[in-house]
Order: structure tokens, then C-alpha cells, then sequence
């Protein structure tokens, strides 16, 4: 039996682990507001041609997403093009998210796939990787794009290695129109993203920790089932983040071949599907006297889903 409270409270791939054991689901929530789809309660007043308000709107929105998962999930990942595309007062709008779910003792996977050379990428890294007293952003762990080169991810690397932090590297992702890059063969007779795969296994190798796991995980995406089967044993030592599940049609069984044998080494993402729930008919009478009470019972919802259908079953369920 896995014992969470013996890995190490500093090491990434320990503090990840140990947080999905004691929640007992690998789920994270991933916080991607669309001014389209808040909440009635939340769009009401707002000014959907103004920055500021539309701002505003989606920090109320996230911090109340995080109210609702907290004591669900072990993380929230929150999507940063969102808030971005809103400049300066979104970018803010997103601190007060990230700094919410911090509080709330959640791990924060910042997803802004972010992938440069030399000093830009160890800006980058001193950017999001570490908690605020090291950092601006105070990131638990931050997604890099690696197909620039295995050289920019050094950066990335030693940064979180130095701060506590973790990096989630693109490797096979769930985009259709990966193919044409992520499946070539190289001379040698690999794919591409198998060669990705071997290097974030060597630096997993490099940084395990007490439960198996280093400090860089891997995404691989849920709508390809066999090569996440595949990549699971060649990445032993990494954590698979795994988007693709929910309303991007992964299902339960899609996503199984990420985890190992005791229920871990894995964090199944679902956004579209949670935080939007009180758009789908079945969370209607939820949604009718408080869209969060949607928003909750899906979440509890996909946790059941994945701990019927995958080996996240093994996990403690005291919170279920």
C-alpha cells in the first residue's frame, strides 16, 4: 500500500502524489471561462465589450469554480490564454484565481505551454515555478512545450528542480493534427514523441522521489488510448497528465492505460464538462436553484466515473 505522509512535503512528484491520495481522485479541474458560457448570475451586469468587467467576471467565476472543487480535488489547472486574451486586467484576473486555489491548499498546474531558448526560457521559468516568495506567479507547475528542442527545456528543469516545482511537457498531444509532427518516424525508426517521452523519463530518473514519481510529468492525451498504454511504460517515473477526457470524448476507459498498478501516476483533466455543468440537461434541477451545485455534482460525478473505470478505484475514497 502506497503511504502518502512519508514522501517528501518539497518534491514535486511526492507533494502531487500525496495530494491525490488524500482526495482519493487524480482529477484536476481545469478553469477555462468563456465570456459566452458564465453563469447568468455572473453575466448579469457585466459589459461583454469591456475588458474590465468581463475581468472581473471571470476572476468571481474561478474563485467560485475552486470554492465549490476544493475539498474534491487535489488541483485545479488553470488555462492562462483565457484570462490573456483580456491583456493587463486579465492577467490580473488570473492571479487572483491562482492565488485563491494556493490559499485553498490546492496544487496549481498553470497551463500556458509555455517553450523558448536560453534566458527567455529561465525567465519564463522564474516567472511561474514556485511558490511566491520565489516566484510572481507562485506556480505549483507550469506546462512547456519541448519541440524547439530538448535544450529549452533546461531551464524549465532547473528551475523547478531548485524551487520545489514541476513542469508538465507536451509529448503525444490530444489535438487531432498531431499526427503530422508527434507520429513521424526519425532515422532511428521512433516516433517522435517517443523520443520526448525518453527524455522526460530521463529527467524523472534524475528526480525521483519517495513515491516512484520525478518532478516532470508528461501530457498524453485520452483520445489516444494505445499510445497512452504505450507511453505509461516508457515514462515509468512520470506523472501523466491526461487532457482529453470529458467533452473532448475521452471516456473512463481511454484513460485506464495511465495509471499504475496502485491508482496513481496519473491527473485526468476535465474542464468543458465540470465547469460549465449547469449547460447540460441532466444537472438541470441542480442548476435551477444554484449553478455551483451543478458544478459540484459533477465533479463528484466524474471522480465516481474514473474510480469505476480505472484503477483510481484503488484510492482512498473517505472524501467520496
Amino acid at each position: 500500500m502506497v503511504d502518502p505522509d512519508s514522501f517528501s512535503p518539497r518534491h514535486f512528484g511526492d507533494r502531487l502524489t500525496t495530494a491525490i491520495s488524500k482526495k482519493g481522485t487524480p482529477l484536476v479541474v481545469g478553469i477555462d471561462p468563456r465570456v459566452g458560457q458564465l453563469p447568468e448570475k455572473i453575466k448579469n451586469g457585466m459589459d461583454a465589450n469591456d475588458c474590465e468587467s468581463v475581468a472581473n467576471a471571470f476572476a468571481e467565476f474561478g474563485i467560485a469554480v475552486i470554492d465549490v472543487v476544493k475539498d474534491l480535488v487535489p488541483a485545479v489547472k488553470p488555462q492562462a490564454a483565457f484570462f490573456e486574451q483580456l491583456g493587463p486586467l486579465g492577467m490580473a484576473a488570473l492571479a487572483q484565481v491562482v492565488d485563491h486555489a494556493a490559499a485553498e491548499g490546492l496544487i496549481v498546474v498553470m497551463d500556458a505551454k509555455r517553450g523558448d531558448i536560453g534566458s527567455t526560457a529561465q525567465a519564463y521559468a522564474q516567472a511561474y515555478l514556485g511558490t511566491k516568495s520565489q516566484t510572481a506567479w507562485g506556480c505549483d507547475c507550469l506546462t512547456v512545450n519541448p519541440y524547439m528542442g530538448f535544450d529549452t527545456l533546461e531551464p524549465f528543469f532547473n528551475t523547478a528542480q531548485s524551487n520545489g516545482a514541476g513542469l508538465f511537457v507536451l509529448c503525444k498531444t490530444s489535438n487531432p493534427g498531431s499526427d503530422a509532427l508527434q507520429e513521424q518516424l526519425t532515422e532511428g525508426g521512433k516516433k517522435i514523441h517517443q523520443h520526448v517521452a525518453e527524455e522526460i523519463q530521463r529527467l524523472c530518473a534524475q528526480t525521483q522521489g519517495d513515491s516512484g514519481y520525478g518532478i516532470v510529468g508528461a501530457v498524453v492525451g485520452a483520445t489516444y488510448p494505445q499510445q497512452l498504454v504505450e507511453l505509461r511504460k516508457q515514462m515509468p517515473n512520470s506523472i501523466l497528465l491526461v487532457p482529453g477526457f470529458g467533452a473532448q470524448g475521452g471516456t473512463a476507459s481511454d484513460v485506464a492505460g495511465a495509471f499504475d498498478e496502485n491508482g496513481l501516476g496519473a491527473l485526468v483533466n476535465s474542464s468543458r464538462g465540470i465547469i460549465f455543468a449547469y449547460e447540460q440537461h441532466r444537472y438541470q434541477a441542480q442548476a435551477k436553484d444554484d449553478w455551483r451545485l451543478a458544478v459540484k455534482q459533477a465533479t463528484k460525478d466524474t471522480i465516481e466515473i474514473l474510480a469505476t473505470g480505472t484503477n483510481a478505484g484503488k484510492l482512498t475514497k473517505d472524501n467520496r
